[in-house]
């Protein structure tokens, strides 16, 4: 009888573990935004609308030109965060430019018209290929996302000229997808510094329009 007690209260923690497991999963799947709108793919750029998981109430949709865009996404700059020691050493290294002209001459565009058609709860992501090390194999990428809730615009990096692959299986499993790389954690900057700020949660974002309309907004220089 006392076996029989044993067996069923293993049975119980089992499943109970089981139950935990999948809560998880589902907790897991629930934390990640969704695709609800492409809004432009082709081999060179890739520019979606995603919805968001929890509220964030973006004055979304936002009239923002090709031209603007451009300016704003110019003035960006990054650096891959490093842990001690190695940051003494990244530190002396100036931040590189996000962008190139070519990069931003494909992007702004799609996220011109992205930002137009985008909800309240969903935000704009982008992908911006280039040929990789091995371009039968991947591409060198720059991805990431962007939302404006009015003063600001959020900018998040995921990918900064990181080798992805094309592919979407292993060659010797078509069934095992490949999964793309761990995004790496950045640090951005943006010039002129006075319109990179933080909002009332101590996200950095930019003062867009602010910027906009100063005399500083075309004295980025062409890269």
């Amino acid at each position: 009888m006392r076996n029989r007690f044993i067996r069923s209260d293993r049975r119980g923690v089992a499943g109970l573990a089981l139950v935990l497991v999948w809560a998880l999963a589902a907790a897991g799947c629930a934390r990640l935004p969704y695709i609800t709108k492409t809004i432009h793919e082709d081999e060179r750029v890739v520019v979606v609308t995603q919805r968001e998981v929890q509220p964030r109430a973006y004055t979304h949709p936002v009239a923002l030109t090709d031209a603007e865009l451009t300016t704003l996404l110019r003035g960006f700059s990054i650096r891959e965060q490093q842990r001690l020691p190695l940051r003494w050493f990244a530190e002396e290294q100036p931040p590189k430019p996000l962008f190139r002209d070519d990069d931003l001459r494909a992007l702004a565009p799609h996220l011109a018209r992205g930002f137009q058609q985008v909800g309240a709860e969903e935000r704009v992501r982008f992908e911006v290929r280039n040929p990789g090390f091995n371009p039968v194999y991947g591409r060198d990428t720059i991805a990431g996302w962007m939302a404006v809730r009015d003063p600001y615009l959020y900018l998040t990096i995921d990918y900064f000229h990181t080798q992805i692959p094309v592919r979407k299986s292993d060659d010797y499993d078509s069934n095992y997808p490949l999964p793309p790389p761990t995004p790496k954690d950045y640090i951005l900057y943006f010039e002129p510094g006075r319109f990179y700020t933080s909002d009332d949660k101590r996200v950095p974002a930019v003062v867009f329009r602010g910027f906009l309309q100063s005399g500083e907004a075309g004295a980025a220089a062409p890269r």
